[in-house]
């Protein structure tokens, strides 16, 4: 059977084929990393991204594409991980335009929608480097509605997209000399054509296995600690996902301030919004969780529900929030900093930061979390700090979606750039303007050097490197490599200008131990006397040691 046309039903069913698909060959996708070290997620982002839409449909997707595509559209939006993760989320984001007011789609209309896509896609990003996802899809958008004629069926323009795809994906070394040199595919074009797989299998009626996503570490939680006569302190953390009922509000004209409100009267650390397709999006601290249940199942039902005693919360939140915080009054500006590593998230707040997402490389936040730590900061001007350039994208996503204040995404792609920026914040400098001007000048002079270990043999910029070798980087650039984390931090820092230094400081990662931050403390000392520094125990995964200088 082919088709001449495309459905809600038939489209959320391609989608949710594809995100299996993806899913599948998530690993596969991370270890198409340029460096070659372990902290690969463009899979995980791209799959999560692909998650959060899929959740958004529900189980019974709306018949007509233009409602399907619009909801898979928001739950992307918001989901979106990693610079591959949003794009993926734009291209769908541009394709629901195409399909909007559409009960069903032709291969014309599809084919112009997939241009759509392209078009959104290349907009989201300030400056679009070819050689990678977004080549991709432009070409083979271009490819495959050049194909399309009136014979044309949905089958053979996915074949002629995908087609062009694989075409498009081996040539993207030839364009980014990065690939060419580590001898990679692009990895968000090698998900992307996974995610197309995936959908022509379900198109040509085949099953495409499920594939669980992996589970989180267990914790383990220790509830002996509250007995019978234990005072309840801290109350519940409840989270949920409310879908706004027609049958019970105008869900269109429905305010979520409704919703804010009474949760200000019962709780605190309160975020509510909405998502165009009317889902409210809930997180309180509340003694008293059913009446925030009860007051809420009055316009709606729930899709997601969780409550947890937060006296027992062994899980690390997504925002570095002490228990006793209450909700922050309105300010002028707030910050808001991605970090990973107590010691790291504690410096960033003693610094300034306002709220701290739990992120970094390997575990990208989602829009979704800038957009709750937005509501938290309330503030009437924001400043993100990324501090990793795979965070970015996400984090102007976030500022695009979000209209209760104005947001300023400084482009920080390392701790170092943030954690200048945050030294020099002074909210009273002069205008918001102003203030951004100080904080760009002061990220221009930090240098942010990382060892790391290496997962695999290669050569890169002149650098051989070896399986179990730590490597010494420097923005995208391999400057050494060595057979332990000390003799590549000598090496690395050896080859650091420091003449217009002042400042060096040592992020010790959970896998450097105490006598080789001693070691490296000591060649410090002697290689920069004329530098102050200091150590902060960061406790962070990938780099066993961050030196910022």
């Amino acid at each position: 059977m082919t088709h001449q046309h495309i459905d809600g039903q038939l489209f959320a069913d391609m989608v949710r084929g594809g995100t299996a698909r993806l899913r599948a060959n998530a690993q596969a996708v991370d270890d198409m990393n340029v460096f070659p070290i372990p902290d690969g997620d463009t899979g995980d982002n791209m799959s999560m991204t692909l998650e959060a839409g899929v959740s958004a449909l529900g189980a019974d997707a709306p018949c007509d594409i233009g409602t399907c595509s619009a909801k898979l559209a928001g739950g992307m939006l918001l989901g979106a991980r990693g610079n591959s993760g949003v794009i993926l989320s734009q291209l769908f984001a541009g394709m629901a335009d195409g399909f909007k007011n559409k009960a069903e789609a032709d291969v014309a209309c599809l084919a112009e929608a997939f241009r759509h896509g392209v078009k959104k896609a290349y907009h989201a990003v300030l400056t679009p480097t070819e050689g990678t996802i977004l080549t991709v899809a432009r070409e083979a958008a271009e490819y495959a509605a050049g194909k399309v004629t009136e014979a044309s069926t949905v089958e053979s323009f996915l074949s002629d997209y995908r087609r062009e795809v694989q075409a498009s994906l081996e040539r993207t070394p030839t364009l980014l000399k990065v690939l060419e040199e580590a001898g990679v595919l692009d990895s968000g074009g090698a998900g992307y054509a996974f995610v197309l797989e995936g959908m022509d299998k379900v198109l040509h009626g085949e099953k495409v296995e499920e594939v669980g996503v992996p589970a989180p570490a267990a914790k383990t939680i220790d509830t002996s600690s509250f007995t019978a006569d234990t005072q309840l302190e801290f109350g519940y953390c409840t989270e949920f996902l409310l879908q706004l009922q027609n049958s019970k509000v105008d869900v269109a004209a429905f305010e979520v301030e409704t919703i804010s409100d009474f949760l200000q009267t019962v709780g605190d650390s309160v975020v509510a919004f909405k998502t165009p397709e009317g889902v409210i999006k809930v997180h309180v601290h509340t003694m008293t969780p059913g009446k925030v249940l009860e007051y809420c199942q009055q316009f709606g039902e729930f899709l997601t529900l969780k409550i947890e005693n937060m006296m027992l919360q062994h899980n690390e939140s997504v925002f570095a929030e002490k228990k006793d915080k209450q909700p922050a009054s309105r300010k002028n500006i707030g910050i808001v900093a991605v970090a990973t590593g107590e010691g790291v998230k504690e410096t960033f707040l003693q610094l300034g930061a306002d709220q701290i997402i739990h992120g970094g490389q390997t575990m990208n936040p989602s829009a979704e979390d800038f957009v709750a730590a937005f509501d938290l900061v309330n503030a009437d001007s924001i400043i993100v700090l990324p501090n990793n350039g795979n965070v970015i994208l996400a984090a102007q996503q976030a500022a695009r979606l979000y209209d209760k204040a104005a947001v300023y995404v400084l482009e920080s792609k390392t701790l170092g750039e943030g954690y200048a920026a945050l030294s020099m914040f002074d909210p009273d400098a002069g205008s918001i303007d102003a203030i951004l001007g100080d904080l760009k000048e002061a990220m221009q002079g930090v240098v942010t050097a990382m060892v790391c270990p290496a997962v695999r043999e290669s050569h890169m910029c002149g650098v051989e490197v070896k399986p179990g070798d730590f490597i010494g980087i420097v923005g995208k650039e391999i400057l050494c490599s060595a057979p332990t984390p000390t003799d590549a931090a000598k090496d690395l820092l050896s080859r650091l200008e420091s003449d217009d230094k002042a400042v060096i400081i040592t992020l010790c990662g959970k896998d450097g131990t105490s006598e080789q931050a001693e070691e490296i403390s000591d060649f410090i000392r002697d290689r920069f006397p004329t530098l102050e520094g200091y150590a902060i125990d960061g406790k962070r995964g990938v780099y066993p040691f961050v030196f910022i200088v």
